[in-house]
């Protein structure tokens, strides 16, 4: 059985859920050290949300293309085998479908146009219903078949007339009797099935026939060509005998006579493997054509097709927390993952490569990485890793950041041909800038869950250089956290907004008994729904760790 041919697969690297720059860069600038090490391996840099402000800054600073999205990475329809079986004309006899089928070992075809459009589906049970209703005399007729198609299974020869463009307009009858028996079955247009008797010949002409069928390469006298000339009479000749040119002539009637066209089961290759399984449970089908992004027929796919898929191989970066990767994580094949994070719940099938350094920012681990193995980096890459460590350390000033980190931007920005100062200033002020965006688009800017215990809760952070921008972002999110909360069935949502120059953060915070639990967590007062945290600008290493052991506490 012949399957469809595939290109390696790539490898996609991809960083958390509502990534921040240091996700989006540090799948890209990863990427391109992989392409580099091992080129029949390619990897390409993936995104698992949509992009906040400061990372498109970054991107079109650096003139780099956005990542493709993929917010599911569970196995989809694209992931299997996909059969190329060759759609066919609507027009193909139901014999050379059955043939196609007995050869290929297929028992469904999908009839398409000249675009490739899917017109219909035909199956064996199909062609063997037709085949008993063949025994219809104006079964040919009904279904307005081509001459061609009986030249085709006949293997035929015209004789007289020309039978381009033309169809079967009466009924089919077996000119076996006498002479006299043929007349007085035979009407205007039918096509005669005769064998050698030049009387059975004569009678079908004269009685106005359509199409005279000769079998056994009998003989066709002259004065017989010319009758049917003058009548207009179609004379083909085949070698089959009488009784085989009988049993075989509804044979010719096209597919698109019978095909099944409503309600068709299709699979696109997006199409989740797990629900075209379900699918596939509830009908008796055994091959379903598969559509590209364009609509167009491409191939069928099977129930042992999904016994048989292929699950997409990832690299994960800036995260190793489940709660915070794309969705269907489970479902695929985790090979690496670089992190600066906390060791989290994800568990993976198998050992892989896991680099997780207590530094500022992923992108810092990946410059590591490229000098390791003695890669040349090039501008544009040094860009991206020195904006990500820039966003990640809030420009040197987070606890995070280690001189490791200060170090690796400091030569990046050389490399990448910047002037530090100047260019984070513009990075963060276009970042902050929050306007025409919806609260929902800023709250998701850099946006995590985390888990503890039976609590799940989320943290949120916006990095401001500008104090009308993060007054601004506040405003806007404020009053969308216990709409966000409901919506994902959280018990505490928090959102720092942080003054990057003045090292410090005012925390919103929604559910129940939230704001006693940062009261107690970092000894402040709530007021008006916000806690001023000073000195506070790390989610990371001051929040989450504190927002853990209080919530450990309350468990206890």
């Amino acid at each position: 059985m012949s399957t469809q041919k595939r290109n390696p697969r790539a490898i996609k690297v991809i960083g958390h859920r509502n990534p921040d720059t240091d996700s989006i860069c540090a799948a890209i600038a990863y990427s391109r050290l992989k392409n580099i090490l091992d080129p029949d391996r390619p990897c390409k840099p993936c995104r698992a949300g949509l992009l906040n402000r400061e990372t498109e800054f970054v991107l079109d600073y650096f003139k780099v293309p956005v990542p493709q999205l993929y917010t599911d990475v569970s196995p989809h329809i694209r992931d299997v085998d996909i059969r190329p079986a060759k759609g066919v004309d609507g027009e193909t006899s139901l014999r050379q479908a059955w043939m196609t089928m007995r050869d290929q070992e297929l028992d469904t075809l999908c009839i398409v146009d000249e675009e490739q459009n899917l017109k219909g589906v035909i199956t064996v049970k199909d062609v063997a219903t037709a085949n008993m209703d063949g025994m219809d005399p104006h079964s040919l007729e009904i279904a307005k078949t081509s001459y061609q198609n009986l030249l085709d299974i006949l293997d035929g020869t015209v004789v007289v007339g020309d039978v381009t463009g033309k169809v079967v307009e009466g009924r089919i009858i077996i000119g076996s009797g006498s002479a006299e028996q043929i007349e007085k079955s035979i009407s205007p247009g039918d096509i005669v099935v005769v064998s050698n008797r030049a009387e059975s010949q004569l009678a079908a002409l004269e009685m106005d026939a359509g199409c005279v069928i000769v079998c056994a390469s009998s003989k066709i006298s002259r004065t017989m060509q010319m009758l049917a000339e003058e009548k207009g009479c179609i004379i083909i000749s085949t070698q089959n005998s009488t009784y085989v040119t009988g049993q075989i002539l509804s044979q010719a009637a096209p597919i698109r006579h019978y095909m099944t066209t409503g309600n068709l089961i299709t699979f696109g290759l997006h199409t989740p493997v797990e629900a075209a399984t379900r699918v596939m449970a509830t009908v008796r089908f055994r091959y379903f054509p598969v559509l590209d992004d364009d609509g167009k027929y491409i191939g069928v796919v099977s129930r042992r097709n999904m016994m048989n898929l292929h699950k997409k191989q990832l690299i994960l970066v800036d995260h190793n927390e489940k709660s915070q990767a794309a969705e269907g994580i489970d479902q695929a094949e985790v090979l690496e993952i670089i992190d600066h994070h906390r060791i989290g719940t994800l568990e993976t099938d198998g050992p892989v490569f896991f680099r997780n350094v207590p530094v500022g920012c992923t992108c810092t681990i990946v410059y590591q990485m490229y000098q390791e193995n003695g890669v040349e980096i090039d501008p544009s890459t040094a860009g991206l890793m020195l904006s990500a460590i820039l966003s990640d350390t809030l420009m040197f000033r987070s606890p995070t950041c280690t001189p490791v980190d200060e170090r690796a931007a400091r030569e990046l920005a050389k490399l990448a041909g910047v002037d530090l100062e100047e260019y984070a200033d513009n990075m963060f002020t276009h970042g902050g800038d929050v306007s025409g965006k919806t609260a929902e688009a800023v709250f998701n800017g850099d946006y995590k869950i985390f888990t503890s215990g039976d609590v799940r809760f989320g943290v949120g952070q916006g990095s401001y250089m500008m104090e009308k921008n993060r007054k601004a972002a506040q405003t806007l999110v404020g009053p969308y956290l216990p709409e966000a909360l409901a919506k994902q069935g959280l018990d505490y949502i928090f959102y720092m907004f942080t003054d990057v120059r003045n090292s410090g953060t005012e925390l919103l915070m929604a559910g129940t008994g939230a704001e006693e639990l940062v009261e107690k967590t970092f000894g402040t007062k709530v007021v008006d729904g916000v806690a001023n945290l000073p000195g506070v600008v790390s989610r990371k290493k001051q929040m989450i760790p504190k927002l853990i052991n209080a919530i450990k506490l309350e468990q206890e």
